[in-house]
């Protein structure tokens, strides 16, 4: 009977970790939003990071030193397997649909997410447990970094193999951070329809440039995020409030295009935007109202999610 019981909580936990991934692939979707802010959430934020610093540390030196199979052992599969299969499932059945929203439906779709992040800002708010001075200037801190970056404008970068290296660093740390998004940063640096190009172009040397500039960037931030949230637990939550906090100025619903590109595909999307109030408080705002209210109330729901093994 206990062993039955016992085997529920883990199938319970495995499809919660599959949700979560979902979850994060659905945010990483949309230029400007981040699944970093949804792992936060739910809960699977501090184990992706040990994660991430156990297979790019342990495991590679296993690896290096011939320990093949103790390597493969050390490989934390039952947390990975199910969170990448979450983001495969909603990369595979979501890409197109909330691409179609952006383009038709762009200020119901931005109103989701702001009322989705929003709601992440009180919940991991609340994690913090001694609201101290240093604590709540790091959360001002972090809010004016972040808002400061999503309201950059985009830059020519020069096309070497150092330049598509950072960018790789920047993108991936970007990436796993809450409240801000490694596609939005590449836009920033001028290297998102360089990297698309090589994609297209079959160029490995920039694409293996970048692959190996995100691994790296991968391999150190996270451990810097580990020894951070090890070490400064209520410092580093502070920090991720206020970034998701700032990061509500690159999600505002009602916009303003002022330039645009053409991506891969021939389609014309915004490039630099700016925020500006509804142009009439009609149905359509309300609805609006009503869609972020939508997405906070499941940002809550997915808190209560527990992905650890009781």
């Amino acid at each position: 009977m206990k062993l039955s019981k016992k085997s529920n909580l883990k199938q319970k936990s495995i499809v919660r970790i599959f949700l979560s991934g979902f979850a994060m692939g659905s945010a990483d979707i949309v230029p400007g939003v981040s699944g970093g802010t949804v792992a936060l959430i739910v809960g699977v934020y501090e184990e992706l990071i040990a994660s991430i610093k156990t297979v790019s540390g342990e495991v590679l030196r296993l690896a290096l030193k011939g320990k093949i199979l103790e390597a493969f052992r050390a490989i934390p599969f039952r947390f990975l397997i199910p969170l990448a299969g979450g983001l495969l499932t909603a990369v595979l059945t979501l890409a197109k649909v909330l691409e179609w929203l952006l383009l038709n439906q762009p200020v119901f779709l931005w109103s989701f997410f702001f009322g989705l992040v929003a709601a992440s800002i009180f919940l991991v708010g609340k994690r913090v447990k001694n609201w101290d001075l240093k604590v709540i200037v790091s959360l001002v801190l972090g809010a004016i970094a972040a808002y400061l970056i999503v309201g950059l404008v985009p830059v020519e970068t020069p096309a070497t193999i150092p330049a598509y290296f950072l960018s790789g660093v920047i993108a991936i740390c970007a990436m796993i951070l809450p409240g801000v998004s490694g596609s939005f940063l590449l836009i920033v640096m001028g290297k998102y329809s360089q990297i698309l190009s090589a994609v297209s172009n079959k160029d490995f040397i920039v694409l293996g440039t970048v692959g190996v500039g995100a691994i790296i960037g991968l391999s150190l931030f996270s451990r810097i995020l580990s020894y951070f949230f090890e070490k400064h637990h209520d410092l580093m939550m502070a920090i991720l409030t206020g970034v998701m906090l700032g990061s509500l100025r690159k999600i505002w619903p009602w916009k303003e295009v002022l330039e645009t590109y053409i991506d891969s595909h021939g389609v014309e999307n915004p490039l630099v935007e700016k925020n500006i109030l509804p142009l009439a408080y009609d149905q359509n705002f309300f609805f609006a109202l009503l869609v972020a209210l939508a997405g906070a109330l499941i940002i809550v729901y997915l808190s209560k999610f527990d992905t650890k093994d009781n």
